[in-house]
């Protein structure tokens, strides 16, 4: 099948439609793409509904890289059009030009994220009658992205929570999985190794040195990432004189209240980037003992599962998540599950991978699971559901 992968998707930044990409390529399908990446944060759409020039600005710089689309893909019509489009990540305006230059053709959007929802989960919406008139229109434009779709693809059965019935007849729900560059990163481990507190490698046999765990966390610092729950769980491990060596990686709104919550550094040391290149970030991450998912409150952070989780345990990191029902029935037993928000729960969970044995017990764990996050494994669903010409 000839398939084509559209859109201003940036999958150095969001990786999902990377991962269906690559995982129907490696299922033996013809994978294409016309891609103009369009660098724009969540917040700064919205702002675009609140403010003239913001809009203005957005507007700006999605019709540029339109251009650039509408170029690409003359060269995909006739006997070289696709058997389907893949609309990829924060594509609810792009799936509208799939539509116009391939009007007869399958399109499938990937739907990661509701609009109004995501703008509900960061406060982004703001107090009184106008919020009410932001909120109405994202859910319009999420309808009218959906009503455009011939298939849509959520990542948890729990979105499908959030489409209507018609709407989730022609849904279907493929994992976030990871890229393989993930699995590339813990290559090494699979060879009867563990990782030592310096990020190198030491036979299993080798007892670990009395010395630092190391913790990794990255992401957007916004509230569905509960990133203050880390923060205090930290302090409190300091308080305990646990010695941890800890990484963060990203910034986001809850950013400085993070900086304000973190321990002095007597036992617990933390260096922060504000960004790692994404092709970096693989290696990064698999030189730490334990990855952190997300530990929100917020109805979106319970019910979804993210990039990292998939990524930590592909790259042979103990897991530490939020105890949902979603993330247990995707992520199966490798992870420590704590109740969301629960710093304190946090905390004990970390210490808990100071016990070599534990923590060797939780990378083996992830090693074995991780094989059902692989792209050719995720992408299985979306073939079947294109292999259907009822679909």
């Amino acid at each position: 099948m000839r398939l084509l992968g559209f859109g201003t998707y940036d999958t150095r930044r969001h990786p999902r439609v990377g991962v269906i990409l690559d995982g129907l390529a490696a299922r033996g399908h013809q994978v294409k793409e016309v891609n103009r990446p369009l660098r724009v944060e969540t917040s700064e759409r919205v702002a675009a509904l609140q403010r003239p020039a913001a809009a203005l600005r957005f507007g700006g710089a999605l019709a540029r890289q339109w251009v650039g689309l509408i170029r690409d893909a003359a060269r995909f019509h006739g006997g070289n059009r696709p058997d389907a489009v893949i609309v990829g990540y924060l594509g609810h305006f792009d799936v509208l030009l799939a539509r116009m230059l391939f009007p007869r053709t399958r399109i499938i959007l990937d739907q990661l994220v509701f609009a109004a929802d995501t703008a509900q989960d960061r406060g982004l919406l703001g107090p009184g009658a106008f919020s009410r008139v932001k909120n109405r229109l994202l859910h319009g434009i999420d309808r009218v992205a959906l009503a455009t779709a011939d298939v849509v693809v959520v990542d948890t059965w729990e979105s499908l929570g959030l489409l209507t019935d018609k709407q989730r007849a022609k849904s279907v729900v493929v994992p976030v999985g990871a890229q393989d560059m993930w699995f590339d990163a813990a290559a090494p481990l699979d060879e009867g190794c563990v990782r030592s507190p310096d990020g190198t490698t030491v036979s299993e046999e080798t007892t670990l040195p009395s010395g630092e765990l190391s913790v990794v966390f990255y992401g957007l610092f916004t509230p569905l990432q509960g990133t203050p729950t880390i923060a205090k769980a930290l302090r409190e491990l300091d308080t305990r004189g646990i010695d941890l060596s800890v990484t963060l990686i990203g910034t986001g709104q809850d950013a400085d209240r993070v900086r304000d919550l973190l321990p002095e550094g007597k036992h617990v040391t933390v260096t922060w980037h504000d960004w790692i290149d994404a092709q970096e970030l693989p290696r990064v991450a698999a030189a730490h003992d334990v990855c952190l998912g997300i530990f929100g409150t917020t109805p979106k952070a319970l019910r979804v599962v993210p990039n990292k989780a998939f990524q930590g345990l592909a790259a042979g990191c103990a897991l530490i998540t939020s105890d949902t029902p979603v993330q247990r029935e995707m992520l199966g037993a490798a992870p420590v599950y704590v109740e969301p928000g629960d710093a304190l729960a946090l905390a004990n969970a970390i210490e808990h991978f100071t016990d070599h044995k534990r923590l060797k017990a939780a990378r083996a764990a992830a090693l074995r699971e991780r094989e059902m996050f692989r792209p050719s494994v995720v992408a299985g669903p979306l073939e079947t559901v294109l292999g259907d010409p009822k679909r």
